[in-house]
């Protein structure tokens, strides 16, 4: 009877621990998706900058609200120097109407943003405004920086 005992709770023993050495871990290990978020996250981050318009222009700073939209907008700059620039090509002031006439005829019919550097000359920028205007664009937006107050 003694060997009974001994015998089978030994056996019985060591077979118990095996099965529970080889049964499933039903946890998700989440630390190699964090890894892979922070790592997309500071690509991001230091990519937004490079995404904006790449005509290098110094904004003058109002107060006024920032306006929404969903498409990209069509960006006509003018910097200090009074280039003017559709986007990133830069143009002469006579091709802006006939640009702009192309443009609205392959179907844009959404509101331009003028931006002008603070130290461009007036001049320039109500030519550049007169002339959008002429082209039949009606919905003009000049893009400002928010001021910071100090």
């Amino acid at each position: 009877m003694g060997m009974q005992v001994g015998g089978g709770q030994g056996g019985g023993g060591r077979r118990g621990r095996r099965r529970r050495r080889h049964q499933l871990v039903s946890e998700i290990n989440v630390t190699p998706f964090v890894d892979v978020m922070l790592v997309l996250l500071i690509i991001f981050m230091v990519a937004a900058p490079l995404l904006t318009v790449g005509v290098p222009i110094d904004l003058p700073e109002t107060r006024a609200k920032a306006l929404e939209g969903d498409t990209e907008p069509l960006t006509i700059s003018v910097n200090s120097a009074g280039q003017i620039y559709i986007q990133d090509t830069e143009i002469a002031i006579d091709e802006v109407v006939p640009k702009l006439e192309a443009i609205a005829a392959n179907g844009y019919d959404e509101r331009i943003y003028v931006r002008g550097d603070q130290d461009a000359d007036y001049g320039v920028m109500m030519k550049i405004m007169g002339r959008i205007n002429a082209a039949g664009f009606k919905r003009l937006g000049l893009v400002t920086l928010e001021e910071q107050d100090s």
